[in-house]
């Protein structure tokens, strides 16, 4: 799966990043708002950071509302420490859950873009108690075996055996992508797609139809496994992987406060 850079980024405007240690030495480089609950946490996508235009647009619309709000790096990414090539789909996800232990209070609306999409689905299962609905843009759970691994040509495959690693083109930068084999097999032990997703919470998924990265139907796949029977989803029929243009994140920042909106008046949505 390839995923394009952060749109909209604005690394030189954004503020200095506050700091949150973890127990291990590293540390998660993150942006926070304080305000009402439930507040909003944004998770990005693969090789992403947490500058992009969805994450700037969602803090702007909980800035108004006088929402809490959270965004952060993951290790290995933006401003967070480690080296990207050496990170893996759980220890991104025990990241997000140190987020929301450490830097959030009461329930939390996740909105996960592309991988951040996976990730917000293994911190809710983590914290089921803690989350008050899920929002997906183009969401890809399970993409390093559906997307990657099972995609590979046979002399793809030997080379990862034999050198740890593989580099795929990256249409977004010159620079390809560095996929590592603990990357793909640490991945295996957080599939989630091949059965009944046990979240209860409301599930709200957008996903293009134009998407070259993540293919459309693996949001309905994902709506099908959901046991929640709250779930709806959304398909652009011209938008891109990054639905990020003004109109993508209206719709996104519209998603999200329906469901703000319908839990703070007392029932859940």
């Amino acid at each position: 799966m390839n995923t394009p850079p952060p749109s909209g980024s604005s690394k030189e405007a954004d503020p200095k990043p506050r700091i949150l240690a973890r127990d291990d030495g590293t540390t998660i480089a993150y942006h926070r708002l304080a305000g009402r609950a439930p507040g909003v946490v944004f998770l990005t996508g693969f090789n992403s950071d947490m500058t992009g235009g969805k994450a700037l647009a969602l803090e702007a619309f909980c800035r108004k509302r006088g929402q809490a709000f959270v965004r952060f790096d993951y290790f290995g990414h933006g401003a967070s420490s480690g080296e990207f090539a050496d990170g893996t789909i759980g220890r991104w996800a025990d990241d997000a859950v140190a987020v929301l232990d450490h830097l959030t209070d009461g329930p939390q609306v996740l909105v996960g873009s592309s991988m951040g999409g996976w990730i917000m689905l293994l911190a809710a299962l983590a914290r089921p108690k803690r989350i008050a609905g899920l929002v997906g843009t183009a969401a890809a759970p399970d993409f390093t075996e559906d997307l990657i691994l099972n995609t590979l040509a046979p002399a793809q495959r030997a080379e990862l055996t034999r050198r740890g690693y593989i580099e795929t083109d990256n249409p977004y930068d010159d620079k390809p992508y560095r996929i590592s084999k603990a990357l793909l097999d640490e991945g295996r032990r957080h599939l989630l797609l091949a059965a009944e997703i046990r979240l209860d919470c409301p599930v709200r998924l957008i996903h293009g139809k134009a998407d070259q990265d993540v293919p459309w139907r693996t949001s309905e796949r994902l709506a099908d496994r959901l046991r929640s029977q709250d779930v709806e989803t959304l398909f652009v029929k011209n938008g891109d992987h990054r639905l990020s243009e003004p109109k993508d994140l209206e719709r996104l920042t519209h998603v999200v406060g329906r469901l703000l909106d319908q839990f703070s008046t007392g029932r859940r949505p």
